[in-house]
């Protein structure tokens, strides 16, 4: 069973950057045609999809926050990482990790708690 697990610190200041980490266990990153993500949810508003990485290692992101995003892996830790730059408070959210091999996500961390104060 695929289990994601997300780790990074729980505040961060305006004009930083914003890094967490997934762990993948129970299944490789680089597996055929698994497509892995970072999604977010701030308070009181609906899932934002922030960007992706593929199993052969392309990139993408969402348009909006593609000036500010980077997702990069580690193969040999089956890890992928989020950064976010020039965080402000309007980027205080729950942040998901998530992977898929179907048209939907098959398998989601947990969540973590990320907020952006002085």
């Amino acid at each position: 069973q695929v289990q994601l697990q997300e780790s990074g610190p729980g505040l961060v200041k305006p004009s930083q950057t914003l890094s967490l980490t997934c762990t993948v266990s129970g299944g490789s990153i680089t597996s055929n045609n698994y497509y892995w993500s970072w999604i977010r949810q701030p308070p009181g508003k609906g899932l934002e999809w922030m960007g992706g990485i593929h199993y052969s290692g392309s990139t993408y992101y969402s348009p909006s926050l593609k000036s500010r995003t980077s997702i990069f892996r580690d193969t040999s830790k089956n890890q992928f990482t989020l950064q976010l730059s020039s965080v402000t408070p309007e980027d205080t959210a729950v942040y998901y990790c998530a992977g898929r091999i179907t048209p939907t996500y098959d398998y989601w961390g947990q969540g973590t708690q990320v907020t952006v104060s002085s």
